[in-house]
């Protein structure tokens, strides 16, 4: 530093630290003596790779400088940002020994290992100086930019060259011209050919959702990377850092125009013309308003805990012997032990989710999400990605947030967002001003975060659209692309989601299309691998064994859960599993090929198609991710047909799943009868499927005045149940026919027997006898009945007018067709 007095030319010179020099020496010798088990020098190797051009920053362990010399390690940890320019002029001397390396070049040096780590929320002043690391998730990075590290400035005066003034974090020229004649103090001008700069990166980091204390707001805080340390963190990663906390000017405060709203306040309302006055006069005494922020200058990045998530994850030259180094004995043992066992599917399901009864199959879809297809990319460039998308669509109180709740604690990297409270650049990324330097910078949203893992987005239904739409991209091509403020981009996002949706009304209503039940638009339906409807039906046995098992979990806690394997242990097996690139066989080609037309034409002939969603092409990827995720999960290197046949299962599962149960018709009888003896006419049931399951089908056949058939009733009807698809269809005949006669006005065809007699004579060729006519008879009546009575699609007219549900005379009963019923196509 230079010091004020014309007179002294060599003044930074004159103090000299003596603790700082009698480190640097110690570190050197630590640097040239300290071996490794077999005698080798460490650290010699790396000085001669300092050599190279990109190369300026030696790694040093800190477990090794504890074992050298324990006065040295505790000094350094005490007194870290004091020494750390001795420690650097350190390695500069030990690489020029070891090398042929240019005499400007300057080196830093960076430690790992440090045994503590810390909370953002425990650092504190009086940390200030002393070497820490600490731990956080990334949530802003911005672009990296030259930093001036010590100045060569000309005067304009005298024209002399001050050389090597060093600069703390803002542009600092010398206070004074060293030339003794010259008495300069403000004209100077920076000659950057001489100056030196070097790599700089600001980057943001906030609380990982953990270490939160209830009700608090994360903290953040702002780190400060040099040299070879940028770009070593990226949006969503979760890092370890290595370094100090430092002071810095906080230029945000500096340059807001004005007076500062706390001095304001305190004056108000005093004399005319004194509002402005504030705490004037402190200023004259030295006292500087609060214009001084923490940061973190951090020497060294590493991913947190690189054998589960982190970055390790990410590379791709990651390999299945590499994983297998970093464990211990015992854990590749049991790694080997659970790839050996022949019950593992099941087995990781109860051991995932001990706490959840039932819903197996979600539990299987969710595991294989975790497993994942082999994303790929074609000659083109274009990327097929490998992520598995699940929704859990259900009635209230299925487990639902439980399962995300799951796999956002179990999986390294998951997000979990709720979807009403979620915003468009919220999910994906928004594009902020940066307070100091007024540049754009991109702000990583809930996608970008989750990056190579899990984003679980609860309510997905209530999302609103605008910001669902923002989705689209993410969930198909696995990237997002901004164009606002001047910032075009395109970022990763190679994340799997799972979410989960209540039906429209609240429950599940069978006898409508899952479309119909959720407000999910097409495209974005059709980017789910999965679908899962849960739907809480009254079950006398299953009812009994949630109630054990959710009383069992309030008495006695942890003890009734149990595991076969740790959570530890499944992330480890996940780890290893997830290496695996396994190849499709030329047999499960054939079979995954013959499956997919078989949907395709399942879904042609009408007979799923208005249950279930559109097979389309994603769907077929869809099949062979999952096949792909269940031969990893076996660790296998090839795709086998029995991989298939359970991909192909779940799929199915989650489309048939969906579809209506057959109309009973019995049903109807029995209700009618319950309602003529309680003489209430107008409690009519509404809808279809409301109590579908709940009526015991062996009702025998006393039916009711609807048949108008003696004959029919003293034998057992074989078509009392009539599956949805086939009553669809009679009702869609039956509505178009009527509308039909309405418009050419024949009244005569409107008559309840002409429909029944024309119905017949439209199926005559199906019917080969007597019997058949009669069971057939009775059938379309119920049909006519039930679409009067309970789906209101037709109305039956009297001679008095509208007539009730009570029983009137058959033949003078005349049907129309609700005009506000629209014809489904």
């Amino acid at each position: 530093m230079d010091v004020a007095t014309a007179t002294a030319e060599h003044a930074g010179e004159m103090v000299k630290d003596e603790l700082a020099e009698k480190c640097q020496k110690l570190f050197q010798a630590f640097l040239e003596e300290f071996q490794t088990g077999d005698g080798e020098v460490k650290y010699v190797r790396e000085a001669e790779e300092l050599i190279r051009p990109e190369r300026n920053t030696l790694l040093v362990s800190f477990t090794d400088l504890e074992g050298f010399n324990q006065e040295l390690a505790t000094t350094i940890q005490e007194e870290y940002y004091r020494v750390y320019p001795f420690l650097c002029r350190a390695v500069r001397n030990f690489a020029r020994d070891h090398g042929n390396v240019p005499l400007n070049k300057e080196f830093y040096v960076a430690l790992e290992e440090l045994p503590t780590r810390h909370k953002i929320r425990e650092l504190s002043s009086m940390r200030i100086g002393t070497l820490v690391r600490i731990s956080g998730q990334v949530v802003r990075t911005h672009p990296v930019h030259p930093e001036l590290v010590s100045g060569t400035f000309l005067c304009m005066d005298c024209q002399a060259m001050i050389k090597d003034v060093p600069q703390q974090f803002k542009y600092s020229p010398p206070t004074i011209c060293r030339n003794p004649v010259c008495n300069n103090r403000s004209r100077f001008h920076l000659d950057t050919h001489k100056s030196k700069f070097i790599d700089f990166q600001k980057v943001r980091i906030q609380e990982t959702q953990a270490e939160l204390p209830r009700g608090s707001i994360p903290r953040s805080l702002e780190i400060v990377l040099r040299a070879e340390a940028v770009e070593m963190a990226q949006a969503g990663d979760r890092c370890d850092f290595t370094g100090t906390l430092i002071v810095v000017p906080d230029v945000s405060q500096l340059s807001t125009p004005g007076v500062r709203a706390e001095t304001s306040t305190r004056v108000a309302g005093g004399p005319q013309g004194f509002e402005a006055e504030g705490l004037r006069g402190l200023k004259a005494l030295g006292v500087r308003e609060l214009s001084y922020r923490l940061a973190f200058l951090a020497c060294n990045v590493a991913p947190t805990n690189p054998r589960f998530g982190g970055k390790e994850l990410r590379d791709e030259e990651q390999t299945a012997e590499s994983i297998k180094s970093q464990m211990t004995e015992k854990e590749w043992e049991k790694v080997f032990e659970m790839s050996q066992d022949k019950n593992l599917y099941h087995n990781l399901c109860t051991s995932l989710f001990p706490t959840i009864h039932g819903n197996d199959e979600v539990k299987r879809g969710v595991l294989l999400m975790l497993f994942g297809g082999v994303p790929k990319t074609t000659m083109e460039g274009i990327s097929l990605r490998g992520d598995v998308n699940v929704c859990i669509v259900g009635d209230p109180s299925t487990a639902k947030s439980q399962f995300l709740k799951h796999v956002e604690e179990f999986s390294p990297r998951a997000i979990y967002t709720s979807g009403k409270a979620s915003t468009a650049a919220g999910l994906t990324a928004a594009v902020v001003r940066d307070e100091e330097s007024n540049e754009f910078v991109i702000e990583a949203g809930a996608l970008m975060l989750a990056d190579n893992g899990v984003c679980c987005i609860d309510e997905f239904d209530k999302m609103d659209i605008k910001d669902q739409v923002a989705i689209h991209e993410a969930m198909e091509q696995q990237t997002i692309s901004i164009t606002k403020a001047g910032v075009k981009a395109t970022l990763n996002a190679r994340t799997s989601i799972l979410a989960a949706a209540n039906p429209v009304g609240g429950r599940y209503d069978r006898g409508k299309s899952l479309k119909q039940n959720v407000n999910l638009s097409a495209p974005i339906m059709s980017r789910f691998d999965l679908f899962f409807i849960l739907v809480d039906d009254c079950n006398e046995v299953t009812d009994y064994a949630i109630a054990r098992r959710i009383v069992d979990l309030h008495c006695r806690g942890d003890e009734s859960v149990d595991r076969l394997y740790s959570l530890d242990e499944i992330r480890r097996y996940l780890l290893f599993a997830r290496q695996f690139k396994p190849k499709i066989s030329s047999e499960s080609e054939e079979f995954i090929v013959e499956q997919y037309k078989r949907l395709r034409q399942r879904d042609s002939s009408g007979g799923v198609s208005k249950s279930a969603w559109r097979i389309t092409v994603r769907q077929l990827e869809s099949m062979i991710r999952l096949s792909e995720g269940m031969a990893r999960m076996h660790c296998c290197d090839e795709v086998q047909p029995k991989h298939v046949k359970e991909a192909f299962r779940l799929l199915n599962k989650s489309i048939i799943r969906v579809e209506t149960p057959d109309i009973n018709l019995e049903q109807d009888d029995d209700l009618e009868e319950e309602e003529e003896q309680q003489e209430d006419g107008s409690a009519v049931p509404n809808g279809v499927n409301g109590h579908v399951d709940g009526v015991n089908g062996d009702a025998n056949g006393i039916n009711g005045p609807v048949n108008g058939h003696a004959a029919s009733g003293s034998q057992p009807r074989p078509a009392l149940r009539l599956s949805f698809p086939e009553y669809k269809r009679i009702s869609n005949l039956l509505v178009l026919h009527l509308r039909r006669a309405e418009e050419a006005e024949e009244e005569e065809e409107l008559k309840k027997s002409a429909v029944v007699n024309w119905y017949l004579k439209e199926i005559e060729s199906e019917i080969d006898s007597e019997e058949e006519l009669v069971n057939k008879k009775g059938l379309i009546e119920k049909v006519l009945h039930r679409l009067v009575h309970y789906d209101h699609i037709l109305i039956e007219l009297s001679q008095a007018g509208l007539k009730g549900s009570e029983s009137a005379s058959t033949e003078e009963e005349v049907l129309v067709v609700n005009p506000n019923y629209m014809l489904e196509d």
